[in-house]
């Protein structure tokens, strides 16, 4: 079920979290709407990732409460998460293969064991061929994620993130360690995913180029790539971008607030137009 442009499709409400009496996550909210993009920017050990995994359910919040597509995740059991998890794809950092399974088999993981999903068997090796395509990666089927460059695994691990069709997608570090050349070629990816299929996107990097992409630049389906999109402020109120440090939210809006912000610590992650 598609969701209604506008509506929240992901809410923190002053979510915290510790570990081992380690703040992560310290009053977190923020509201992510249906079609958004955002893209959350911070140091190492800020938080970052640990966001995207209360997201997703696996890491459950000490406090404060989240909700994904109206539904309150925090309380739930591990059977009903299945079916909010079902809806959301996840590009893990490093992509998470499974290192004894094919690339096929890699792809089609979700479509077999997320029951929720409802995939039958006979659909299941179409839908990962078109995934694989949809990442120019349709020939490595039968491959082993061992016999991937860095870069092809990472296509991999989008494949597998957006099989599904889910309405929202996490990217935790997508070009992480990566040469600029297959960094931009991520991103691509990304941004083409969420311009065909309109999904909703949060994206966690470390590279404020990657940001800029995904604010000013839009995937030109007949063309196959990138061009800058064409509705200039319009286009980048589509996207928010959040700065985390030491597991607080101290930065949220557009990348003209940002780039315009004189908080020290937020500026370092800002490279300037030109």
């Amino acid at each position: 079920m598609a969701e209604s442009a506008g509506e929240p499709i992901l809410r923190f409400e002053n979510v915290s979290v510790a570990f081992d009496g380690t703040p992560a996550l310290t009053g977190v909210s923020f509201q992510a709407l249906a079609g958004e993009s955002r893209v959350i920017l911070g140091e190492a050990g800020s938080g970052k990732t640990v966001l995207l995994k209360i997201a997703l359910g696996l890491t459950r919040p000490d406090s404060g409460r989240v909700f994904a597509f109206g539904r309150e995740i925090g309380s739930m059991r591990e059977r009903e998460l299945m079916d909010v998890r079902s809806r959301i794809g996840m590009l893990f950092q490093e992509s998470a293969l499974f290192d004894s399974l094919n690339i096929e088999e890699n792809v089609a993981y979700p479509l077999e064991n997320q029951k929720a999903i409802h995939c039958p068997p006979a659909e299941v090796l179409p839908r990962v061929a078109e995934a694989l395509e949809f990442v120019e990666l349709g020939d490595t089927l039968e491959r082993f994620p061992s016999e991937l460059s860095g870069g092809m695994r990472r296509r991999v691990g989008i494949a597998r993130a957006v099989v599904t069709a889910p309405p929202l997608v996490l990217y935790d570090s997508p070009t992480a360690g990566l040469d600029p050349i297959t960094a931009y070629t991520i991103m691509t990816l990304l941004i083409k995913q969420r311009d065909l299929a309109r999904t909703s996107t949060l994206i966690v990097t470390h590279r404020y180029q990657d940001g800029n992409l995904v604010a000013n630049f839009r995937y030109n389906s007949e063309l196959g790539r990138l061009e800058p999109a064409s509705d200039g402020a319009r286009y980048r109120a589509r996207t928010t971008f959040m700065v985390l440090r030491e597991g607080r939210l101290v930065f949220e809006g557009d990348q003209d607030r940002l780039e315009a912000s004189a908080d020290p610590y937020v500026s370092k992650f800002v490279k300037r137009r030109v």
